[in-house]
């Protein structure tokens, strides 16, 4: 495997309006017609094509996310088996195309809900579907313990569709582990995890490392932690670590984003790590990640700035729709 080919592009950013990254308001130059975001969404699949990025991943609560993915590579004519697709399901688009919309998205694990929007995915995506994952499978939430869910799932795996989770949250790694001992028919029913894993948030290490052991691939999102691990990240009590940041980027001559990506890719464990970029300038900067040699004194001096899971967390959820 090339180290291009563990790059992925995740289109959360440039689907909808409103998303939780740092700045992601100005990277769409607060302007949020359809035909504006589709070209802009445009600008970043043929530049992530252009760079060598065959992974693309989207999900139903994206907005049009899928629906700018399938035109994308009908207008560019792009053979299914030149890239990799992956989608999710759980989550349903409500915000209306509004920034300012009092609920984004709603959760919903339920049997009829995947069968929805399993549709609608197969709708826009057809065959070019490759992965659906299960989107932010929680303890609490019971989807993994769910019979119906997990024969259906088992089914779409039989139906040639590799099956997945994504876990999010501060119990990431019991939920993965959980998932793990899954089995339909004594069979596993997942092929692949997509997970948070980043400087400030590595709980989920020892559970990943062991999915992959397990055979499963690990694909890793929000590695930038929502724009916090980037130069955009001025919050004051963010000051010390955005020192220790600045100060190994500056030796190992990258950006920021670059540095923090470099620490996803530096782990062997991990398959595709998601590049987030809403702009074509993003996603440069983000796969220069590729040329950083990230070593012992990185991690010496970066494993500082890591945060309590549940402090983590609260302000991941803190951070505003923009």
């Amino acid at each position: 495997m090339s180290a291009i080919d563990r790059f992925g592009l995740g289109l959360a950013a440039v689907g909808r309006p409103g998303y939780i990254n740092l700045g992601h308001a100005d990277d769409l130059g607060h302007d949020y017609d359809v035909a504006d975001m589709q070209a802009r969404a445009y600008a970043v699949l043929d530049a992530a094509w252009a760079a060598g990025i065959r992974y693309f991943d989207a999900a139903r609560s994206y907005g049009r996310a899928e629906e700018f993915l399938a035109s994308w590579l009908a207008s560019r004519a792009i053979a299914l088996e030149s890239v990799t697709i992956g989608s999710k399901w759980g989550y349903t688009y409500t915000a209306g195309w509004r920034v300012d919309a009092a609920t984004h998205e709603v959760k919903e694990h339920s049997l009829a809900n995947l069968e929805r929007q399993l549709g609608e995915s197969r709708g826009w995506l057809g065959p070019h579907l490759d992965l659906y994952q299960i989107h932010s499978a929680t303890l609490e939430s019971g989807v993994i313990e769910d019979r119906a869910v997990l024969e259906r799932l088992a089914r779409l795996g039989d139906e040639g569709v590799a099956v997945g989770l994504s876990v999010s949250g501060p119990r990431q790694g019991d939920t993965l582990y959980r998932a793990l001992d899954a089995r339909v028919d004594g069979r596993r029913v997942f092929d692949a995890v997509q997970a948070t894993w980043n400087l400030l948030e590595p709980s989920a290490g020892a559970a990943l490392r062991e999915a992959h052991a397990d055979g499963l691939r690990v694909i890793i999102k929000e590695a930038l932690a929502n724009g916090r691990l980037t130069a955009r990240n001025q919050a004051a009590d963010f000051a010390d670590s955005r020192r220790r940041l600045t100060e190994m980027a500056s030796r190992l001559r990258c950006s920021i984003d670059a540095l923090a990506l470099a620490a996803v890719l530096a782990q062997p464990w991990v398959d595709v790590v998601l590049s987030g970029a809403a702009t074509v300038e993003q996603l440069r900067s983000n796969l220069g990640a590729l040329g950083v040699a990230w070593d012992v004194a990185a991690d010496a001096a970066l494993g500082g700035i890591v945060e309590d899971p549940a402090t983590y967390w609260a302000t991941r959820a803190a951070l505003p729709w923009n």
